[in-house]
């Protein structure tokens, strides 16, 4: 089985957690990450025009490329996480340019030598699969597709043709962590994914405390949060760590036990 399935076969929701490669101290805040209970990473890779993410994720790119992160030093980070931690998925997020400006095989290459599992693109749309998704497939990596409130019963057979890992909704149409859906509308949401895949689905977007993550992780296969944990990084630079190990620890107790009958 694949890290993905090991941890979605778990009886319990999973959380998802996203950090931006360089800034801070990467290596000391994902380990808070998986100290805390994170079940799966998301590591982003800087990018000077982050056009889906608000102005928490916008500004940790800033503090990364500023501190010079480039695609090499994301590599790395990602080899090094892997080797202390064997067993948490790892997904790169980020943006086509620094994925294919040396050619997709050899970006699906470089991630799977790092201990890569799968990889969200934000600008890359399902028609054009094969600028990335297929070397991604190629070497075993999942290409995690987004769903949005407005992929429709027509959208979704391309949104979901080749995808792997798990779908990764986004609740709300606009950019990161300004906003929520309201619950009513995620479960029906979720609902209808689940309809159309075996894929987990994973809802993200907006989601700030431990009480919406748990309230999500009730129809959800996993929650994600990111720029709660992010706004950290900004706020306690070097020491992040110790906060970032207990939001994210809040998180996991409210997701893990969502499905708990008293």
């Amino acid at each position: 089985m694949s890290r993905f399935e090991d941890t979605f076969a778990k009886p319990r929701p999973a959380l998802v957690c996203f950090i931006t490669a360089g800034d801070g101290d990467t290596a000391a805040n994902l380990d808070a990450l998986v100290e805390g209970g994170a079940d799966v990473i998301e590591l982003g890779m800087p990018f000077t025009d982050p056009m889906a993410d608000g102005p928490a994720i916008q500004l940790a790119n800033l503090r990364a490329l500023g501190a010079g992160t480039r695609t090499a030093d994301v590599l790395a980070i990602a080899r090094d996480f892997r080797a202390r931690h064997p067993d948490i998925p790892l997904v790169l997020m980020g943006y086509a340019n620094p994925m294919v400006r040396r050619g997709a095989d050899w970006f699906a290459r470089e991630a799977k030598a790092a201990g890569v599992d799968g990889v969200i693109c934000v600008d890359i749309p399902p028609e054009e699969d094969d600028s990335l998704g297929t070397a991604l497939r190629a070497e075993g990596l999942a290409p995690i597709r987004l769903a949005t409130p407005t992929s429709d019963a027509k959208r979704l057979p391309a949104i979901l043709d080749g995808a792997g890992g798990f779908l990764y909704y986004v609740s709300v149409a606009g950019i990161t962590g300004l906003q929520q859906a309201a619950q009513a509308s995620i479960d029906d949401a979720v609902a209808r994914l689940k309809a159309a895949t075996d894929l987990p689905v994973c809802v993200g977007f907006g989601v700030r405390t431990p009480e919406q993550a748990g309230e999500i992780a009730r129809v959800a296969d996993g929650v994600v949060v990111g720029s709660a944990l992010v706004d950290l990084v900004a706020k306690h630079g070097h020491d992040a760590p110790t906060h970032i190990r207990e939001l994210t620890a809040a998180l996991a107790d409210a997701v893990h036990a969502a499905r708990e009958t008293v």
